[in-house]
């Protein structure tokens, strides 16, 4: 309720600066112009190529780096070998900003869905794999030794026990991974693209057109409430434990 509220606030905010003392359509345009432009886009079609460009390889890029992010993840908390291993190329690659890899990706697979892709799947597989490995490094040693001491098998103590304590960890991965898979998706739309919220945030910077600017960055900010409060449903369903010690 309180978050409905203080998202409520901040529309009427933006509604009484973008008309009074910000008023100025080169720069700055008040929320009701906004959902107009957005209405505007709806009607040519465009608003909706943009969003299903954009949804399309977001999707897929974190669909598979969550995936990898994980399975690399539970590899390296299961191995010391394969962590010694994996480990460096973690910390370089995680460290490299990914604004220089993306016109790399682009003269790699070309301009098109793939490189957009590759993109969204750097971005987001290596909060995805450190936060899992961190979770599992990190579980309860005295539950492991209980469960040990009753004759339970590696692969039961994984499934029983290290698996659901690291779940948190996981989770808060995958949050990151939203926000910065997003932000990969307007990075990645600036290079070679023809559709996109990105893309249409690019075109409406150049043109000066702040409505148009502003529909691609409020439908961003949407999505990106909404994938987290996804995130937090699936949490619950998960790890209801969480929530039950919480109180929430």
């Amino acid at each position: 309720m309180r978050g409905t509220l203080s998202v409520l606030s901040a529309g009427v905010l933006w509604e009484i600066a973008g008309r009074t003392f910000l008023n100025n359509p080169l720069f700055f345009v008040p929320l009701s112009a906004v959902l107009t432009r957005m209405v505007g886009l709806a009607q040519t079609g465009e608003l909706q190529r943009d969003i299903a460009t954009s949804f399309e390889e977001f999707a897929i890029g974190f669909v598979l780096a969550s995936a990898v992010g994980i399975a690399i993840g539970v590899l390296m908390a299961s191995s010391k070998v394969i962590c010694e291993v994996v480990d460096p190329w973690v910390s370089m690659l995680y460290a490299t900003p990914f604004v220089a890899v993306a016109p790399l990706l682009t003269l790699w697979l070309g301009i098109g869905l793939a490189a957009h892709i590759a993109v969204v799947f750097i971005v987001v597989v290596f909060p995805v794999l450190i936060n899992t490995y961190a979770g599992l490094a990190n579980s309860d040693r005295d539950l492991i030794e209980v469960a040990q001491s009753f004759g339970a098998r590696p692969m039961q103590i994984f499934a029983k026990i290290r698996f659901p304590g690291a779940l948190p960890f996981i989770v808060a991965g995958l949050r990151q991974g939203v926000a910065r898979g997003l932000v990969g998706v307007v990075v990645a739309e600036l290079f070679g693209s023809k559709s996109g919220l990105g893309y249409l945030i690019l075109i409406s910077g150049q043109q000066f057109d702040a409505a148009g600017l502003f529909v691609g960055i409020l439908l961003f900010a949407v999505a990106g409430i909404a994938l987290v409060e996804l995130m937090r449903v699936i949490e619950r369903r998960m790890a209801p434990w969480r929530f039950q010690e919480s109180g929430e």
